[in-house]
């Protein structure tokens, strides 16, 4: 029976021999080793499981009716007593809106911009504004840190080469994008609490743009809650859509238009050098 020499490969074992070859001479590049590569992330339904308390909220929300509360006929009929509450206990008060806001927010809740104009009726214009501003951006927080954990990823994993540059392209100028986007109360609230997620938006970067970003807004409607007791003594009627007159909006407007100047500047900048 003929022999194979020692030294001799078969060519099964060359092409075997050449592939090992290969890989250890990429894993040498640089002088580090290669990396495995990784598996793409699947999807597990069992981690829906917040967004399953999310919708459950929501259903028992108008379930019970409390949609019904706001309302400012709810709120003229209930002043007294919201503000008697207010200046005999204030330290719980205040935790009781912050703790009404958040949820309101974190559950996605009709009510938001109604809950901004109460707290300023019952804290005045600068409590109230501050309030909202912190609870605001901590629900704002939560719901965006639910959307990353749950589907952001599989979001991610599923992406076509346009979302991919789309996503590169909003992560480079992510914290301008989303001032942008704060500033000017075209786009739902919930709605840009819940893309960034998708986009691969840091969680620093998503805070302080909501921290910052909502505070004018927050102050203009703080204001109105302000002098909405004098309005209900008058007996006038209110509506939230009379709040954001021309010149409110020309300057919410103005703002956003700045927070974009560092974005159009990297744009020229890259056009100039290219």
């Amino acid at each position: 029976m003929p022999r194979r020499c020692d030294n001799v490969l078969l060519p099964q074992e060359r092409r075997l021999d050449h592939s090992g070859a290969q890989g250890k001479a990429n894993s040498a590049v640089n002088g580090k080793p290669a990396e495995p590569a990784t598996a793409p992330k699947t999807f597990n339904p069992t981690r829906l499981w917040p967004i399953a308390i999310l919708a459950g909220g929501m259903g028992l929300f108008y379930l019970f009716g409390l949609d019904a509360y706001l309302s400012f006929e709810s709120l003229r009929d209930n002043r007294a007593v919201l503000l008697g509450y207010v200046e005999q206990y204030a330290a719980v008060s205040a935790f009781a809106f912050a703790l009404i806001y958040i949820v309101c927010v974190t559950f996605s809740l009709p009510g938001a911009s109604f809950l901004t104009i109460v707290g300023g009726l019952l804290f005045g214009q600068m409590l109230g504004a501050i309030y909202v501003v912190v609870s605001a951006t901590i629900g704002a927080t939560i719901l965006f840190l639910i959307a990353k954990t749950t589907l952001g990823d599989a979001f991610e994993a599923r992406m076509g080469p346009w979302m991919k540059k789309m996503e590169r392209g909003f992560q480079d100028n992510a914290l301008n994008y989303l001032l942008v986007l704060r500033l000017i109360p075209l786009v739902p609230f919930f709605v840009v609490n819940l893309v960034p997620a998708f986009l691969g938006v840091k969680l620093r970067t998503f805070f302080v743009a909501t921290l910052f970003g909502i505070i004018p807004g927050t102050f203009v409607y703080a204001q109105v809650g302000a002098g909405l007791g004098s309005i209900f003594d008058s007996g006038r009627s209110f509506s939230i859509s009379g709040i954001l007159t021309p010149d409110i909006v020309l300057a919410l407007v103005g703002l956003a238009v700045l927070s974009l100047v560092p974005v159009i500047y990297k744009l020229f900048k890259a056009r100039r050098d290219g």
